[in-house]
């Protein structure tokens, strides 16, 4: 399944909302570096964001996919989450 701009947009209006970076909303896309670039991504944010994501999307990310591939790009999280729909 083709990752859509739908779940992209999903995807980062949740990661925007649990790091509170609205302010900084309009210069995330799709090839964003998340781990690393985003200082509000911490190991405490990223449990946060699993768990926002799991309720929004009605899926179950499993503690082997929280992988820092998985958590490299908006793009790679957001095709994480393609893949369970």
């Amino acid at each position: 399944m083709a990752l859509t701009g739908t779940t992209i947009d999903d995807v980062k209006a949740v990661l925007v909302s649990v790091l509170g970076i609205e302010d900084r909303a309009a210069t995330i896309d799709a090839g964003t570096q998340l781990l690393g670039n985003l200082p509000e991504l911490d190991s405490m944010a990223v449990l946060e964001l699993v768990a926002a994501l799991e309720e929004r999307f009605g899926v179950t990310i499993d503690d082997d996919e929280v992988t820092a591939d998985v958590f490299d790009t908006l793009k790679s999280l957001a095709a994480l989450i393609d893949s369970k729909l």
